[in-house]
């Protein structure tokens, strides 16, 4: 007898409701479009003799016969592969493992592009940071300088971290009218442990380590391919595609390199060609995700601690779907949210300890038996999430799927919704008198999230080292970076700046970070007042806080307030600072352009905020009742 599905949980109901609302005009311009893109059909089979010879030119004979033939499967291959960064290293060999894969089933699979793929972790504290959220827009678009060609039936994203899924997600939505497979390529094994690596970094930070000491921990710890084994913005994107159904149930977390990951990489292509028109099941992407999938991934993130990015990367990801999403969405959603995984920074333990605890089976499990997350979604896999409670193994060779376990193997690092870490997710908005931002809190304890203290303005992270190996930050302090926004720099992660502030926390000291920047995925243990909107240099409050000034951030009431007299406050004049040396070097003119268009933080800091307000002013009234 199956089991009954319990229903949702009011608040998640509501939000989903309130979320479907807001969009219906923008979801229904998105819909009539993918439609009509659908009808017209993949144009393989209207192309002329020239430009079918082009497409095929350099297949080998086997595969320019079944193009010619056009009554199977052509699967378009788009990769971030780049043998520097470890996540993606790995994705070296899929191509051909693909391809062998699609010709099993009598189709054939084409490498249709490449996109760019930066490591935040190598430009961390660089000029070339500058270029990292925007490079989720370019990956966007040289997603779909790939699949332009529209030689495909359904299309493989290969793909893992922090910009790089966000920005393929956003070309699968723009051609949602082919069947999207995500597919990963899995965490390095453990190295050294989190805890340790941290500590080193403080030493160093205090003089008490040397350079070698530091690269000779940093090494230990980002030591083979694969993903870093922290819970950050690379890890996140691989849970919140599996929560929305994008990946085959229990994928997100298998090692590279194995026999277990080599079939799941063939069972993907094999499924991507099912989920065709002439596979016989048709699955495009924009029948699959909608509003209700984009709150599966919310839920997903809160529940997991996952990065403070997604706040801006989810918003952008959901409005290339017609779904707009906003912060409060995300507070909403927290309250209901318990918190169910430490891994760091929320803990000590790391992704692959997560996987053994009981990984994504048991954590779906858990938010499915408690009607936390949309049950019914249509996935990769099967017209509902049943499946994803199950984990996949070789027995004899064969991959099969099994069922989860049905308890944590591991309550240190995975928890039943029933004795949770936190009752709540660990993400709130902040508002007050300096704008609106966010706050991750889930690694920040108690006694720490609130700090009232006067503030040290910084235009430049680098600045903050010198004033602290100064000594001139040894006290209570809230350090305020501001012209950190995508207009003014495109918006770089601070994470540089947590070991300093780190260590002044440990001295004792009322400490916290201000900034309309973003930290990283791995934010940790200080609290940081992050993504301030409107940013500094779009006339931004917090252009107008001086040296001295005494700020209060509350992050159990979320609250972030400049303690300032009100007429004083509105008198003051912003001070907008000299930012040229940002603009200039490493590439970054080439990026002018995008940070002119940038959209607000919490409209996802995209450069394609508005293309689909715009169209829907100018289309008023224009969207047909049987397209809609």
């Amino acid at each position: 007898m199956a089991t009954p599905t319990p229903p949702l949980n009011a608040t998640v109901a509501d939000v989903t409701r309130r979320i479907r609302e807001r969009s219906a005009e923008r979801r229904a311009l998105y819909e009539a479009r993918m439609a009509d893109q659908h009808r017209r059909g993949v144009h393989r089979g209207e192309l002329s003799c020239g430009n079918l010879a082009h497409g095929f030119a350099a297949c080998g004979s086997e595969d320019k016969n079944s193009l010619k033939l056009m009554n199977s499967a052509n699967l378009g291959i788009i990769s971030a592969y780049n043998d520097m960064l470890s996540a993606h290293q790995p994705l070296e060999t899929f191509p051909e493992t693909i391809k062998a894969a699609a010709r099993g089933m009598g189709s054939t699979a084409q490498f249709a592009g490449g996109v760019p793929a930066m490591c935040d972790g190598v430009t961390q504290g660089q000029p070339g940071m500058e270029l990292s959220l925007f490079s989720r827009d370019v990956i966007a678009m040289a997603a779909a300088v790939g699949l332009s060609h529209n030689m495909f039936d359904a299309a493989l994203y290969l793909g893992v971290c922090d910009k790089i899924v966000p920005g393929l997600f956003i070309a699968a939505a723009r051609f949602g009218h082919l069947p999207a497979m995500f597919v990963p390529a899995g965490p390095m094994e453990s190295g050294l442990p989190n805890k340790e690596k941290a500590r080193i970094r403080q030493l160093f930070a205090e003089g008490k380590a040397s350079r070698e000491e530091l690269l000779e921990a940093e090494s230990a710890s980002y030591h083979s391919p694969g993903t870093c084994t922290f819970y950050g913005t690379a890890n996140s994107n691989q849970l919140m595609m599996e929560v929305m159904g994008l990946h085959l149930p229990g994928t997100s977390f298998v090692n590279p390199g194995t026999e277990l990951r080599e079939a799941l990489t063939r069972f993907a292509t094999e499924q991507a060609i099912r989920n065709t028109e002439s596979g016989g099941d048709y699955r495009p992407f924009y029948k699959q995700i909608d509003e209700r999938a984009i709150v599966n991934a919310i839920v997903g993130l809160l529940a997991s601690g996952g990065s403070t990015n997604h706040t801006l990367h989810l918003v952008a990801m959901a409005g290339a779907a017609g779904v707009t999403v906003t912060w409060d969405d995300f507070t909403d959603l927290s309250a209901v949210t318990p918190s169910l995984m430490q891994v760091y920074p929320n803990g000590q333990a790391d992704i692959n300890h997560f996987q053994a605890a009981g990984g994504m089976s048991y954590l779906f499990r858990e938010l499915l038996g408690a009607g936390l997350i949309h049950g019914d979604i249509p996935t990769v896999f099967g017209s509902d999430l049943t499946a994803y409670t199950r984990e996949p193994c070789l027995e004899d060779g064969k991959l099969v799927w099994r069922e989860g376990p049905e308890k944590s193997l591991d309550e240190d690092v995975l928890r039943p919704v029933s004795t949770p870490f936190d009752a709540t997710g660990g993400l709130t908005v902040l508002d007050g008198n300096l704008g609106r931002g966010v706050i991750k809190v889930s690694a920040v304890k108690p006694e720490h999230r609130v700090v009232e203290a006067p503030v040290k303005i910084f235009e430049d992270q680098n600045d903050l080292k010198a004033a602290f190996e100064a000594g001139e930050l040894d006290r209570d302090v809230i350090a305020v970076v501001r012209f950190q926004g995508p207009k003014a720099n495109g918006m770089p992660e601070l994470h540089k700046l947590t070991p300093y502030l780190g260590v002044l926390q440990d001295r004792g000291h009322k400490v916290a970070l201000v900034t309309d920047g973003r930290m990283s995925g791995a934010s940790g243990k200080v609290p940081a007042a992050i993504h301030l909107t409107p940013e500094a240099l779009d006339g931004g409050p917090l252009a107008k806080l001086k040296d001295g000034d005494i700020v209060r951030l509350d992050a159990d009431r979320g609250s972030l307030e400049a303690q300032v007299d009100a007429h004083e406050w509105a008198e003051r004049k912003q001070r907008i600072g000299d930012l040229d040396h940002y603009h200039i070097g490493l590439g970054r003119e080439l990026f002018a352009g995008l940070r002119h268009l940038a959209s607000g933080s919490e409209q996802g800091a995209s450069a394609f905020g508005g293309f689909e307000a715009d169209d829907l002013a100018r289309q008023a009234g224009q969207i047909h009742e049987e397209d809609a």
